[in-house]
């Protein structure tokens, strides 16, 4: 009775160890990128952990100080399953907005870089109208944005949210994925470009 009850609980948990799965009865999710198109699935090794930068836990602040939940008011925080639903959403572009060194060792699916830096100067990529001041984005082309950076203790996509919104953007045409590339990658998600 002993084996019989060992073999029922070795192969449960072999079963459930083929199944990494996003969500419930949904393993993958596919993106357009420039490159053709991208699946989105988890690493399906349950064994698997985050080694090398990504695991670093406590980074110097400053420069490295937990960003709030809501980089300022009226941002909408998500998380990863929005996030995937944005990258097939035609109305609305996913922003890496770290440096392009880091956007180089690997990204998410999809997603277009446009460096905190540079993210006020581009709003004429998401439709906005330049203007003296800055810009006009009240058009009904003007399409939302999802930004991420490196994780929880990243700057640089706040900073592209405050900025954006200083030129002219809409507040509540912007998302912010807090957990970025740390959290992504600690959920076996795939990355582009990665190492």
């Amino acid at each position: 009775m002993r084996i019989m009850a060992a073999a029922l609980i070795l192969a449960a948990g072999m079963a459930q160890a083929d199944e990494v799965a996003i969500t419930k009865g949904r393993m993958s999710v596919t993106v357009d990128t420039p490159e053709g198109q991208q699946v989105i699935e988890r690493i399906q090794d349950p064994e698997n952990v985050i080694t090398g930068e990504w695991a670093k836990t406590s980074r110097p602040c400053p420069n490295f100080c937990i960003q709030p939940i809501i980089p300022a008011p009226g941002v909408t925080p998500i998380g990863e399953l929005e996030l995937m639903e944005f990258l097939n959403d035609p109305d609305v572009v996913v922003i890496d907005g770290r440096v392009r060194r880091d956007f180089a060792t690997g990204a998410i699916p999809g997603a277009v870089n446009v460096p905190y830096t540079e993210a006020a100067d581009r709003l004429g990529e998401l439709g906005c109208e330049i203007d003296f001041d800055g810009f006009i984005c009240d058009g009904d082309d003007v399409k939302s944005v999802a930004l991420y950076c490196n994780g929880p203790w990243c700057g640089q996509s706040p900073t592209a949210a405050r900025r954006m919104i200083e030129a002219g953007f809409p507040a509540e045409k912007i998302y912010y994925y807090r957990p970025g590339m740390q959290g992504w990658r600690m959920l076996g998600l795939t990355v582009t470009g990665a190492e």
